[in-house]
């Protein structure tokens, strides 16, 4: 079981307590490690197959590579921009342009990529997937399920998570503004005299960009798909001009070169590990972004084509740094001849834009894991593929993230200024995800303690060594993720522990059920005809609507149903494992459901019961459940405690709760047939 002293886990996971403002009794969701039901009865969920980018592979991996270069690749396939330039422009020039220190940086970027992303997130972290969810909280999850299996005490594994998510949340709005500012800069050197219009033109194209978030990352990465082709296929191009023309810069693949230039110049390679560290933003996008296309397709893109491109490339512009006076300035956009310059700036314009799509659509999903774990209130969720439980848009996080993002580029005007704030959290995220992968490891692979040194090492060294050159960086705009992700934090704890303490008030006032029932036969209450549906947590407590009604109203219904809604800590609930029912003990026509679902599926739970229904398991006609009347419990939050948590946390909390999606609408309950009943509650 969970550790007692922490919250239960989050309401959208068994019913309806995301109203906190308004809805306080709401169901809570039940450990995610608990025991499945060994009664096991109809699906409710789709027939196919659930696994997020099933339907995408099993069309060809192909196909879903190229739609995955859209979305996954976009970040760290425009990092070209300006990472290298950024090196050598950094702390005034510092990394000369010498053949050591060129060779040095070049070797430090191939093996930091080598490292980071194609051993430790595409060969080794991505087996760790929740059932094909990737991502801090899905991986978090795991680890929780993994080690409440064994009876340890979990509550610190999601701790981790929401400082993962948090850096994430950080890095999402910076990488947009730093990709869009780039590319829009080459303009200048390709038509010097209109550097006004680049921030106007980067806020034009941010617009566009998160008003295309609404048809889903499926269509998206279909849309953007064959230009991310073209684009690495230029990056490729050019790079392998570059080095054929001046073969000696293949030397910086070597990594005796890495290790030379930190041996020889360890202050100034701190310093440029700051920068380097740009060569790898977008590795923690690319895992959470998983969900929504699948480990194969990622990893074929991956090898086959965004790696060679960017090496290649990478080499064209060291080259040019060598033997070219002045390359340092803007060594990628040198790399094309003057004539092929506004096209390439367009088409990196156009490069950056899919670039933000990889972090926006990775916020989307661990958003999501994020509410039905129950650390941030319940938000809207738009399914915009009936076939891939993954591709989602939220509305809610698709607009914070736009006025985050176009706050930075207004503030900063510039990518250079941009890149003293960046680093930090993509650093920070980084360390966590190696963190819980240390955790995961032993349990998950049964790996021997000589490996997870190794991999400590390995990973987590080089990762502390990132984290520590970019802390150079907070006083100079590094505080703006900080920031950032110090707001999302306070507000992840705040609603957890605040939802705890509603549903400790919440137990008091409900009762028990059997006391309740008996006090109804005492009573001897008319029946009236139909079906009425309580969602609550469990069989043992009354729903507070159902006393509010039976209080106001003196009657009940013929039939009278309490389902119990319980997200678990997997992306997907197989349909023989979605449900049971409990035989309360009750002739009284007042029966209980308990329906579970994964955290990437979105909750429908008239669909639910009507499958219930169909199989005959509760004896209901499925058209009569057609006609169900639901009760949702609901009542104002009242700050009267005087402990608990500090009062301007509780006042966090209410607000955060008047503010949270209508649970209705989220269930799919509808909205005719559905009436809110309830009591005040206090915390």
């Amino acid at each position: 079981m969970s550790d007692a002293s922490e919250p239960r886990g989050t309401a959208s996971g068994t019913g309806l307590e995301h109203q906190e403002q308004d809805r306080p009794d709401e169901p809570d969701v039940e450990p995610e490690h608990e025991q499945r039901p060994e009664h096991v009865e109809t699906p409710v969920t789709e027939q196919h197959d659930p696994r997020p980018g099933h339907d995408l592979v099993r069309k060809g991996v192909a196909g879903a590579a190229l739609a995955a270069l859209g979305v996954v690749f976009g970040d760290i396939g425009t990092s070209p921009l300006y990472a290298l330039r950024t090196v050598f422009t950094i702390d005034d020039g510092a990394v000369r342009a010498t053949p050591d220190d060129v060779y040095g940086v070049v070797s430090l970027m191939f093996w930091s990529v080598t490292i980071i992303v194609s051993i430790k997130y595409l060969a080794v972290l991505m087996r760790a997937d929740n059932d094909g969810e990737g991502g801090v909280m899905a991986l978090a999850s795991l680890a929780q399920r993994l080690y409440a299996d064994r009876g340890r005490r979990v509550g610190a594994l999601l701790v981790i998570g929401i400082v993962g998510v948090a850096l994430f949340y950080g890095d999402s709005v910076i990488t947009p503004a730093i990709s869009i500012l780039s590319a829009v800069e080459g303009v200048e050197v390709a038509t010097p005299g209109i550097a006004e219009l680049v921030v106007p033109i980067a806020v034009v194209i941010l617009v566009g960009l998160f008003l295309v978030q609404r048809f889903g990352t499926g269509r998206v990465g279909n849309l953007f798909g064959p230009v991310m082709v073209l684009w690495f296929g230029t990056l490729a191009a050019a790079g392998l001009v570059a080095t054929i023309r001046y073969p000696n810069v293949l030397q910086g693949l070597s990594p005796t070169w890495a290790v030379a230039f930190v041996f020889a110049h360890p202050g100034i390679a701190f310093v440029a590990m700051g920068a380097v560290v740009l060569v790898i933003t977008g590795a923690e996008a690319l895992y959470a972004d998983m969900g929504h296309f699948g480990r194969s397709p990622i990893r074929r893109a991956w090898f086959f084509v965004v790696l060679p491109a960017l090496t290649l490339n990478y080499l064209g512009q060291a080259a040019l740094v060598l033997h070219v006076p002045g390359a340092k300035e803007n060594p990628f956009l040198l790399l094309f001849p003057g004539w092929l310059q506004l096209p390439v700036v367009v088409l990196s314009t156009v490069a950056t834009v899919i670039a933000s799509q990889a972090v926006i659509s990775g916020a989307f999903s661990l958003s999501r894991q994020a509410v039905q774990l129950g650390v941030l209130p319940p938000i809207t969720v738009r399914q915009t593929s009936e076939k891939e439980g993954g591709q989602i848009y939220l509305p809610v996080v698709n607009g914070i993230l736009f006025v985050g993002v176009l706050v930075m580029i207004l503030a900063f005007e510039s990518s250079e200024r941009l890149a003293t704030a960046y680093g930090v959290s993509v650093t920070g995220a980084l360390v966590v995800d190696t963190v819980l992968l240390l955790i995961v490891a032993p349990v998950l692979w049964r790996w021997r303690p000589w490996k997870v040194v190794l991999a400590a090492i390995a990973f987590g060294g080089l990762e502390l060594v990132f984290l520590a050159g970019n802390l150079s960086k907070v006083l100079l705009g590094g505080w703006v993720p900080l920031l950032i992700a110090l707001a999302v934090i306070t507000v992840m704890t705040t609603w957890r522990r605040g939802r705890f303490l509603v549903q400790e008030d919440r137990k008091e006032k409900e009762g028990s059920l059997a006391d309740f029932i008996e006090q109804l036969r005492a009573a001897g209450l008319p029946r009236v005809p139909g079906v009425a549906i309580f969602p609550h947590p469990n069989a043992q407590s009354v729903p507070l609507a159902l006393r509010a009604n039976v209080k106001a109203n003196h009657v009940l219904h013929e039939r009278v149903v309490i389902v119990s809604i319980r997200v678990v800590g997997v992306p997907v609930v197989p349909p023989e494992q979605a449900y049971r029912t409990d035989d309360l003990g009750y002739d009284d026509g007042i029966d209980h459901v308990s329906i579970e679902f994964g955290f990437s599926q979105e909750p429908d739970v008239p669909a639910a019961l009507r499958a219930v229904c169909e199989r005959g398991v509760l004896g209901c006609d499925p058209d009569e459940m057609d006609r169900a009347s639901y009760f949702v419990s609901r009542g104002a939050i009242r700050r009267t405690r005087p402990t608990g948590m500090a009062r301007w946390r509780k006042g966090l909390f209410v607000t955060l709760a008047h503010n949270a999606a209508d649970p209705a609408s989220r269930f799919n309950l509808p909205s005719t047939r559905t009436v809110t009943m309830g009591t005040d509650v206090e915390i």
